[in-house]
């Protein structure tokens, strides 16, 4: 691990000041993902400011009937917490299908959402990278890809974003909150938080400015129904997703859907929830046309289709 130096920050806007007149600086809350890519020398952050003391960990009500997470709530307060498990159950069941018991302990709600990629090409330094080393390439290319995503890649980076929590806050329409290093808030939908590659480099993954620090998400009021969380990995537990299907199903066969694992952000395509009444085939038909997958992982498809029409099998036995 390479040198650093190290501040505590008092307030939201001095951390995101410090940072984005610190070049190279890092925000540091729970530092799951982080330091363990600080110990492979893949992030290596000249200062770290250190954000814990922030006081932004609490789970309120909103004004219109939602919740307003705190950016430093752990993902294990966060999924027991009675409001969240009973009116957006799919959040509860999404978190508690990622990571192992220890992580969900120290992860954070804004860090599960900034996670890096899990793409063995981005975690080893002797390998090409566009992501890690801008320019360089591709390694999944013509690589072991069956991991990485059948859709919303380009030509620089086919990685899949490893995030489970983050595939429900995108059925449930939530929104990122934030503040500048001029002290100016701004909002940011789900939908347009998590960047594709594109063809331009470097490659952005998060839509942030320098300095930005997120301090909420807000998930809007309950919209009812039935809430799944579908997750398919190589293991019963603590592993990423292969496919993963976040679903809200209402009675009358109409809902959300959201996909992981099969993209670079959580993969949602609003149009193709109304064929849900038709059936899964037709609802990934939808989701996925113009899909460009792998030889090693073109299974994901027919694997979407086949977890989706699991939930709504689900979702049918539990109405009946």
């Amino acid at each position: 691990m390479k040198s650093f130096t190290y501040e505590r920050a008092k307030t939201p806007r001095d951390a995101a000041a410090a940072v984005a007149r610190t070049p190279g600086a890092k925000f540091l809350a729970g530092g799951t993902n982080l330091l363990d890519l600080m110990k492979l020398e893949i992030e290596t952050p000249t200062h770290l400011v250190d954000v814990q003391d922030l006081k932004l960990d609490r789970i309120e009500p909103t004004r219109d009937g939602g919740l307003r997470i705190g950016a430093f709530v752990t993902n294990t307060h966060l999924a027991a917490d009675e409001r969240v498990r009973r009116d957006y159950g799919v959040l509860t069941r999404a978190i508690v299908a990622g990571a192992s018991g220890q992580l969900r302990n120290k992860a954070t709600t804004a860090g599960n959402l900034l996670q890096r990629t899990r793409c063995p090409y981005f975690y080893d330094p002797n390998m090409p990278c566009n992501k890690r080393k801008p320019g360089s390439g591709c390694g999944a290319f013509g690589g072991f890809n069956r991991n990485h995503s059948v859709i919303g890649g380009s030509s620089l980076c086919i990685c899949a974003f490893p995030s489970d929590m983050a595939v429900a806050m995108r059925v449930l329409d939530a929104t990122v909150e934030t503040v500048r290093a001029d002290g100016s808030a701004r909002s940011i939908p789900i939908a347009d938080f998590h960047r594709l590659p594109g063809s331009q480099l470097p490659v952005g993954e998060f839509a942030l400015e320098p300095g930005e620090l997120i301090v909420a998400v807000t998930l809007p009021k309950p919209i009812g129904g039935r809430h799944f969380y579908q997750k398919v990995r190589d293991r019963s537990s603590y592993a990423f997703a292969l496919v993963s299907v976040a679903a809200v199903i209402q009675r009358d066969g109409t809902g959300r859907v959201a996909f992981g694992g099969v993209a670079p952000k959580p993969w949602r395509v609003e149009a193709a929830e109304a064929a849900l009444p038709q059936g899964a085939a037709a609802v990934t038909a939808a989701a996925f046309a113009g899909a460009a997958p792998r030889p090693d992982n073109a299974f994901k498809l027919p694997l979407a289709t086949r977890a989706l029409a699991s939930v709504i099998a689900q979702a049918k036995a539990e109405a009946a």
